[in-house]
C-alpha cells in the first residue's frame, strides 16, 4: 500500500504572516512531527498568487495580499523546510483552493496500487477542506485521513465545522 502525506499550505503567510493566526502557529511542531514520522511520498502545495492578487476573484473577496509569488510569505515556514530535508518530497503550486495537480501527481505515482492519504495544514477551512473533498472525489476507495492537531482553521470554529464537512463525506479526522 502506497501512502502519501499532503502538507497543504504551510507557507509563511498563512503561520505568521499576512493571514496568519496563533493556531496556526500552534500546529506547526506537530507538523514537523507528522513530516519527520511519516514514511512515504510527501506534497507540500503552495498557495500562490501574483502581483495582481487584488485584481482577482479571490482578491475581491479577501482583500490581503498573501502568498505573493517569490515573496517570504509565499515560501513554507522555516521549521517546515527543515523537516522535509531528505524527505521524498514535491512541491505543488495551486492558484486556487483545490489542486488537480495534486491529483495528478497522485495518480500518475499510485498506477493500480492501494493508496492512503493524509491531510495536514492551513487553512481547514478553506484549503485543507478543498483538498480533501477533491481527493475523496477522485480517490473513493482510498483511505483518506484528516489529522486536525496538524490543522488550524481561520477561526476555531470554523475549523471545526470543516472536520464536520470532511467526516460527512467519509474523510477519517484524527488528532482532535
Amino acid at each position: 500500500m502506497k501512502k502519501v502525506l499532503v502538507v497543504v499550505d504551510m507557507q509563511n503567510d498563512f503561520v505568521d504572516g499576512a493571514l496568519g493566526t496563533k493556531e496556526a502557529v500552534g500546529i506547526v511542531e506537530n507538523v514537523v512531527n507528522k513530516i519527520k514520522n511519516f514514511d512515504g511520498k510527501i506534497f507540500a502545495t503552495l498557495d500562490t498568487h501574483q502581483s495582481n492578487y487584488m485584481e482577482t476573484s479571490e482578491g475581491k473577496k479577501l482583500p490581503v495580499p498573501h502568498c505573493i509569488r517569490m515573496t517570504s510569505g509565499w515560501l513554507l515556514n522555516e521549521d517546515i523546510m527543515k523537516a522535509l530535508d531528505g524527505k521524498d518530497y514535491k512541491t505543488i503550486e495551486k492558484r486556487t483552493f483545490g489542486s488537480t495537480k495534486l491529483v495528478n501527481e497522485i495518480r500518475r505515482i499510485n498506477g493500480n496500487d492501494d493508496i492512503e492519504i493524509e491531510l495536514i495544514g492551513l487553512c481547514t477551512d478553506i484549503c485543507v477542506v478543498s483538498n480533501a473533498l477533491l481527493l475523496k472525489a477522485y480517490f473513493p476507495e482510498a483511505k483518506i485521513t484528516v489529522d486536525a492537531s496538524c490543522c488550524a482553521g481561520v477561526t476555531p470554529e470554523s475549523h471545526k465545522a470543516a472536520l464536520d464537512t470532511m467526516k460527512m463525506c467519509q474523510i477519517d479526522v484524527i488528532g482532535e
